[in-house]
């Protein structure tokens, strides 16, 4: 802010197996649209 640094909120969300292993993370998510990206993600899953 105006050249100076500072700390901010970083939103992240991560998709986990039943086993605990990551399949999927989102880092600096806008939370607006971001559980349409999860549905697909989980679609794309449950096809393979």
């Amino acid at each position: 802010m105006y050249g100076k640094q500072v700390r901010g909120i970083e939103r992240s969300s991560f998709l986990i197996s039943p086993e605990g292993l990551l399949i999927h993370e989102w880092r600096k998510l806008k939370v607006k649209n971001h559980i349409e990206e999860v549905l697909q993600v989980l679609r794309q899953l449950s096809t393979e």
